[in-house]
């Protein structure tokens, strides 16, 4: 098995290439979801930096080998002063994606996730083992 992004189409390739990985949405997003990815013991370890969301903001999804890791964060905060009137008000939200090839033999019960402190850790299996094949005989006519 092989752990490469996924890619979407030459277009999208070259707009990454131009304006930076894993998007261009606004300054500094470079710096989400830097990823280090090892294989230790027959498991490939993921670790994502994710920092500023929280444990409920990550979501993690399975489809066609594909392994997607998104997360989203919404936040409000506002100054008001000593009459109870809004002195400034501001608003945020954002969010990211990034998707790997895994493999269609991995399944939802293979993947393992934590997070803490910012950093999400994913084990997959990097060997899908074979389970054992029941002998089967053949019959002559």
């Amino acid at each position: 098995m092989r752990f490469y992004p996924e890619r979407r189409n030459v277009f999208d390739d070259l707009i990454d290439d131009v304006f930076g990985t894993p998007g261009y949405s606004t300054a500094g997003s470079g710096n989400l979801m830097k990823t280090d990815i090892r294989e230790k013991d027959g498991m490939y370890m993921i670790d994502i930096e994710l920092p500023g969301y929280k444990k409920e903001d990550v979501k993690l999804s399975l489809y066609n080998g594909s392994l997607t890791v998104s997360a989203e964060h919404h936040e409000t905060s506002d100054e008001k002063d000593a009459k109870g009137n809004i002195i400034r008000q501001e608003r945020y939200s954002g969010s990211c994606s990034r998707t790997w090839y895994v493999g269609t033999a991995v399944r939802q019960e293979d993947i393992k996730a934590s997070y803490k402190d910012g950093i999400l850790t994913v084990e997959v299996p990097s060997e899908k083992k074979k389970e054992a094949e029941e002998k089967k005989f053949i019959d002559i006519l």
